[in-house]
């Protein structure tokens, strides 16, 4: 292949032959719808509003925009080389060893932590319903039975995601049929509240609109597991297509048109937004008797969801990794068509995250929450340099891959990389989210220098 001299040698187009291929295409359906319905919709958006107001809408349709070309982008590289490896396979055939090497560990680090954050939010829920219980044994719990669906075959990974996500979508297309109604003043023993809650559209000015423009941009997060998955598929490069060219109206109708029915139900400074969640706000505001139990219910299953689309991400990144020579050979390991050593190292480091936020909490688990703050971003532009030196390299010598198409390229490849360090550069201008920025670069810094001389020493041998 071109390029071989300064890019390495380029990861096999068949790296998966050793994984099964179980996941049907209904599975990889509803793990791309699912995907897009998260805790951090459920659950982060609340602060987002609580700073931008009514404008949290326009928040999310920028952010929603960019991530859409990200997932376009992502979609071509991953239906012309199917690979359990994704954004990190990509990247090392198209900038180098490195990049991959880089990226790969990057997001295997991020996926763990959130694996027991995860944990930690699911256990307070259930600590909630039943406070005699501790904490720490319901996140155990959760890992065990995650973990042990992770390692049995991947069809059982695949059935909890497509029950986890009918349930997830289920409850949010109910929510938008509810409030549209009462929007709309049909829903019986509701007035409509109009316009009022929208006068003060920005009521932070541009510096509240900048907070919540930083908190959807993170929300997103979760929506590359489908390209992860894909590689398991029965037909991977119909699934990945499928699922990329259904992104749209999937952002477009569970983020922001959910944001649009919050805000216009109850008003953007109500205390509940921030204390019970946005969603939980709007169902009282309707007054429907046990809303917030619910909603608790589906947010548990939210939390859930991700935990094992989680472990499976992390196991299928550090597997692909492993099977390019960017780590140690154990976690490469497969039977059943399952790397099983992943799957419980990717586990046991979530678990370990848990320990950390109950014997460190203020310095240790601190920290390693600040280092994976910006993760997505740095995958986002690994993703978008692939895109622009691989598609090049596919018209030139293989067109016939071209399943999924970049809109406009290189033209809006170029715009969303602007708009990334658009992110960056307002991330450095919030204290909170400048510790992030600058720990998660120290992490890709690092990972960059070791993924270098790994890269130099390999091609001396």
């Amino acid at each position: 292949m071109s390029n071989s001299t300064t890019t390495g040698t380029p990861p096999k187009s068949d790296d998966d032959a050793s994984l099964s291929h179980g996941l049907k295409q209904r599975h990889l359906s509803m793990i791309a719808l699912g995907g897009v319905i998260g805790a951090g919709l459920f659950v982060g958006s609340g602060a987002g509003i609580a700073a931008a107001g009514p404008s949290i809408v326009v928040a999310y349709t920028l952010s929603g925009l960019l991530v859409m070309l990200v997932m376009r982008m992502l979609g071509e590289m991953s239906a012309a080389y199917p690979s359990s490896g994704s954004f990190s396979a990509h990247a090392e055939r198209a900038i180098g060893p490195w990049a991959g090497f880089t990226a790969g560990w990057a997001f295997w680090v991020l996926l763990c932590t959130a694996v027991g954050l995860e944990g930690i939010g699911a256990a307070a829920i259930v600590h909630g319903w039943l406070p005699g219980t501790p904490e720490w044994a319901w996140v155990a719990l959760f890992m065990v039975v995650f973990c042990g669906t992770n390692l049995a075959a991947v069809k059982n990974f695949g059935e909890f995601e497509f029950w986890f996500a009918a349930l997830k979508v289920g409850a949010i297309s109910l929510f938008l049929v509810l409030g549209v109604l009462a929007i709309a003043g049909v829903l019986p023993g509701t007035d409509s509240p109009g316009t009022s809650h929208l006068s003060d559209f920005l009521p932070n000015g541009g510096n509240g609109l900048i907070i919540g423009l930083l908190a959807s941009v993170f929300a997103y997060g979760g929506l590359e597991t489908v390209t992860i998955a894909a590689a398991e598929s029965e037909n991977p490069v119909k699934g990945v297509a499928s699922a990329v060219r259904t992104a749209m109206w999937r952002i477009a109708l569970f983020y922001i048109g959910s944001m649009a029915v919050i805000v216009t139900l109850v008003p953007w400074d109500s205390k509940e937004v921030v204390e019970k969640g946005p969603y939980v706000a709007a169902l009282d505001e309707l007054g429907i008797p046990g809303a917030g139990q619910l909603m608790n219910v589906v947010v548990l299953v939210a939390l859930l969801s991700a935990m094992n689309a989680n472990i499976y991400g992390a196991s299928r990144i550090g597997y692909s990794l492993v099977e390019r020579g960017q780590g140690p050979k154990a976690l490469g390991r497969v039977s059943g068509g399952v790397p099983r050593i992943a799957v419980l190292v990717s586990s046991l480091f979530g678990f370990g995250c848990v320990l950390l936020s109950y014997w460190r909490p203020d310095d240790v688990f601190s920290w390693l929450l600040n280092m994976i703050g910006a993760v997505i971003l740095v995958v986002w532009i690994f993703i978008a340099v692939s895109q622009l030196r691989l598609r090049r390299r596919l018209e030139r010598e293989a067109p016939e891959k071209l399943v999924v198409r970049m809109w406009g390229f290189p033209w809006l490849t170029w715009v969303a990389l602007a708009a990334m360090a658009t992110v960056f550069v307002l991330m450095a201008r919030e204290p909170d989210t400048r510790v992030q920025l600058y720990s998660t670069g120290g992490m890709t810094l690092v990972l960059a220098a070791a993924g270098y001389a790994r890269q130099r020493r390999r091609a001396r041998v």
